[in-house]
């Protein structure tokens, strides 16, 4: 029937494996130490959406304040989407640093 296992084919094969194994994997890129890709899309969408509501906000309470309705909340929501963006692209900025700072130089310089 079956016959005994060649431990020379065994031990070959066993070394095979553990050197298979034993090969560095890929690391995973990360936008920043400590952030998943996800909780940076998040936070950006947030910057954006606060910076539009304190927009409506702040031109609402003009216009109820001074009875012209459409005008200061239409001013203040574009300054609010200008201020939003313009924060998404501060951290955008902020976390490449992190990641360039982070990351080994290819050239080895």
């Amino acid at each position: 029937m079956a016959s005994d296992p060649d431990p020379d084919r065994l031990r070959a094969l066993e070394k095979r494996l553990a050197k298979a194994s034993g090969a560095p994997k890929p690391e995973r890129t990360r936008p920043a130490k400590g952030f998943s890709q996800g909780e940076v899309a998040w936070r950006m969408v947030l910057e954006l959406t606060t910076g539009i509501v304190l927009g409506c906000g702040i031109g609402y309470g003009l216009d109820r304040l001074f009875g012209t309705l459409p005008l200061f909340l239409t001013i203040f929501v574009l300054v609010g989407f200008a201020a939003g963006v313009r924060t998404m692209l501060g951290t955008a900025r902020e976390l490449t640093a992190k990641i360039g700072a982070a990351a080994p130089d290819k050239e080895g310089n």
